[in-house]
């Protein structure tokens, strides 16, 4: 019975002990892991944002919480991830912040062809009242929006021709971003949209289900597409905003401490990321005419042509996003433009 006494006395005192000094099996335990969903691959500029973002929370949150970055879609698909983070089962994800439409529809806003000129003017109204109110929107539907990371402009690539005026785009099968208003700008093209969750582009790339996609340069590259597309048209035509977003059941269970910790290291890490993507733009254009790609430009009057053919696709989603939400981020641009 002594013998039993003491094991008990001495077990409960190295217990006390390790609790006081940080690293009882009892802490480990409650340590919060949250994981964190990205769709392109290690050294993309998202990625590379993510794993700063990591490094950033798991140094502040002292063994409490830490962030574990599953890059190159290996959860799912963005739509396939919302619904797992809405459930609880997958904590964190950035995702292009169009997407969202599928939940709030003012979130088609950020599809809009022709919006930004030019990646300030965009920071701008990101970073202001319109990008967090808009966020805000997000949270009746079990997300949590933390901040804006950057994708890009977009540009078109097929494998059948070389696009050098808006009629080339005629009849090619264009994968794009799975919601209403990516289907109608491929239809006002006379193109034929497919939607498809980014995971699966390159397989149907190479096997010729579909002719051609659209993305950012550092995307297209990142993830290898050029070696199932021979020619790339730069067209400027959408700029990408990526929502950073947390579940809304995840959110609600940190301290304040840790929601303040998150928060604070998605406002250090966006310019870091947002430097990371706008850097890597000259790299990738050359990285993809290295890897054989032919490389067209739309002169000044087939933009026009282009932006002419927007227009109605524009005024369609107008109506839907609502005809106040349009108004005020046009105002929000057009601060910007005058600022610069």
């Amino acid at each position: 019975m002594k013998k039993v006494v003491k094991f008990f006395a001495q077990t409960l005192t190295a217990s006390l002990i390790a609790g006081a000094l940080g690293f009882s099996g009892v802490a480990n335990a409650q340590e919060k892991i949250l994981k964190f969903s990205v769709q392109n691959p290690k050294g993309h500029p998202i990625a590379m944002g993510a794993e700063k973002f990591a490094e950033v929370v798991n140094s502040n949150a002292a063994g409490k919480m830490k962030v574990v970055v599953y890059a190159g879609g290996s959860l799912g698909g963005d739509q396939q991830v919302v619904s797992a983070m809405q459930g609880g089962t997958v904590e964190m994800l950035v995702m292009n912040s169009g997407i969202a439409a599928n939940q709030v529809k003012e979130f088609a806003i950020w599809d809009f062809p022709f919006l930004f000129a030019n990646e300030k003017e965009a920071d701008a109204v990101l970073d202001g009242p319109f990008g967090k109110k808009m966020h805000d929107k997000l949270e009746a539907k079990g997300l949590v929006g933390l901040g804006y990371w950057e994708l890009g402009f977009r540009n078109i690539t097929n494998s059948k021709r070389p696009i050098n005026k808006v009629e080339d785009l005629a009849g090619l099968k264009l994968r794009v971003i799975p919601n209403p208003i990516n289907i109608d700008w491929v239809k006002a093209l006379d193109a034929n949209p497919t939607p498809l969750p980014f995971p699966e582009v390159y397989g149907a790339l190479e096997n010729k289900a579909i002719d051609g996609q659209e993305n950012p340069f550092s995307v297209i590259a990142a993830n290898k597409l050029f070696e199932v597309q021979k020619y790339l048209a730069i067209t400027k035509h959408v700029y990408n905003p990526q929502s950073v977003l947390i579940s809304k059941k995840t959110w609600d269970s940190l301290s304040k401490e840790q929601q303040k910790i998150l928060q604070n290291a998605v406002a250090e890490v966006t310019p870091y990321q947002r430097a990371q993507s706008r850097a890597s733009v000259a790299e990738s254009l050359d990285q993809l005419k290295k890897g054989g790609m032919q490389v067209t430009e739309f002169n000044d009057a087939e933009l026009a042509k282009f932006r002419e053919k927007m227009r109605p696709v524009i005024a369609k989603f107008g109506d839907a996003v609502g005809e106040d939400v349009v108004k005020e981020i046009q105002a929000e641009i057009a601060k910007a433009r005058a600022k610069k």
